[in-house]
């Protein structure tokens, strides 16, 4: 029972962690912050770690009951997720000027009394959906569509999600809390190159969950065997 708990907790990083590619993104996330103190730094990657793991459990749980209640099978979301995912990477593969169109937008004065704006800021667009996009959001409802019946399995997929969860949002934000000296190692021609290559890889991600939605589509409804 231990193994199988083990496995459990260690399927949530494995599977989420490439999605969420948090050291490719360490340098967009401190081109969003600009130029502010070490201590801001640490306590916006701190909270966007917190909102992270929200985020990541509450799709998990209760992600496909959602989707039930409003008619929405999980292909359509993987089709909707990777299109908005696939676009984003685009994006940010041809558009030269969106990282400064992002970082004037957020990248105000943190004010260290005012936690409010902070964890306001630190949601959008950081937490969600540059982070936690559509597409991880898509592969944690697929990791907790089933549900267990009984009470000592439901109890040990509660504890190994948030387990899992809270392993996968640690790793973002040591990369968060270390992206200024993430990006002082890369340097300019560094920063640029790896910018460039997470944003193709995101393109990547957006193409292939696209794909495994379509895929699904087709299985439901009988046009392609199972």
């Amino acid at each position: 029972m231990l193994i199988i708990f083990l496995k459990a907790v260690l399927l949530i990083p494995v599977t989420l962690l490439p999605i969420l590619n948090p050291f490719g993104i360490a340098p967009v996330f401190a081109n969003l912050l600009g130029d502010v103190p070490r201590q801001v730094e640490n306590r916006v990657a701190r909270q966007v770690a917190i909102n992270c793991w929200f985020l990541l459990v509450g799709a998990i749980f209760i992600g496909s009951h959602v989707l039930s209640f409003f008619g929405i099978s999980l292909p359509i979301v993987r089709i909707g997720g990777g299109i908005l995912v696939a676009v984003s990477g685009w994006r940010l593969l041809s558009d030269n000027e969106q990282e400064s169109s992002i970082k004037t937008q957020v990248a105000k004065t943190y004010d260290d009394e005012s936690n409010e704006e902070l964890k306001a800021r630190s949601f959008y667009p950081i937490s969600f959906p540059l982070t936690v996009g559509p597409g991880t959001i898509a592969a944690s409802i697929t990791l907790g569509a089933n549900t267990p019946a009984r009470l000592v399995d439901w109890v040990m997929s509660i504890g190994s999600a948030a387990l899992g969860s809270a392993l996968t949002v640690l790793v973002v934000y040591l990369c968060y809390r270390s992206a200024n000296k993430i990006v002082s190692l890369l340097g300019r021609l560094g920063t640029m190159v790896v910018l460039r290559l997470s944003a193709f890889i995101l393109l990547c991600i957006g193409i292939q969950i696209f794909w495994s939605g379509f895929t699904g589509l087709l299985v439901e409804t009988g046009l392609m065997p199972p």
